[in-house]
């Protein structure tokens, strides 16, 4: 039995969520998303709970079916509060900046490296070396982040380069002589 499946979904005050066969769509303050889920699962909505149970017992039913209700509460908080994801940038001269939908990367290349902002995202800077990226997707949200990341990843000597606000990194030794 899934534990985290058992447990029904808030839905709060001021959010509306349907179910539409395997579609499950929730309308927020902040937007609107929806989920298509496999044939697995089954949802229902009573009272302002969406709960999720398996169709069947077999193994791939209770496999999709914590996994299916954690993707419907993503959306239920993605509509009401959002998500963020913060990096940090290290080295000597490198800094970011929003400029109309770009972002524009300062990291050590020739040349300033241009990010187009996606629909649905929002980036901003409150320091030269701090990026905020924030939406209603949290899929999205991360997607986002990473592929700023993956500009110039932090290298193991001396730390520089783009990682996340949380990210610990393993330094290692120089040479010695």
């Amino acid at each position: 039995m899934s534990r985290i499946g058992k447990q029904p979904i808030e839905v709060p005050t001021g959010v509306t969520a349907s179910v539409d066969g395997q579609k499950v769509s929730v309308k927020g303050p902040k937007g609107e998303l929806a989920f298509v889920a496999t044939d697995d699962v089954e949802f229902a909505v009573d009272e302002g709970l969406i709960s999720v149970k398996p169709r069947e017992e077999t193994n791939r039913s209770r496999a999709v079916w914590g996994m299916s209700r954690t993707m419907v509460a993503n959306l239920v908080e993605g509509v009401t509060k959002g998500f963020e994801r913060k990096l940090e940038i290290n080295g000597v001269g490198y800094r970011a900046a929003v400029q109309g939908s770009n972002l524009q990367l300062n990291v050590g290349y020739s040349h300033e490296v241009l990010f187009p902002i996606p629909d649905g995202i929002t980036i901003a800077t409150p320091k030269p070396t701090e990026i905020v990226v924030s939406g209603i997707d949290k899929q999205r949200v991360g997607q986002v982040a990473a592929e700023i990341r993956e500009y110039r990843k932090p290298e193991p000597y001396k730390g520089k380069g783009i990682k996340y606000a949380d990210e610990y990194i393993h330094r290692k030794e120089g040479k010695k002589k």
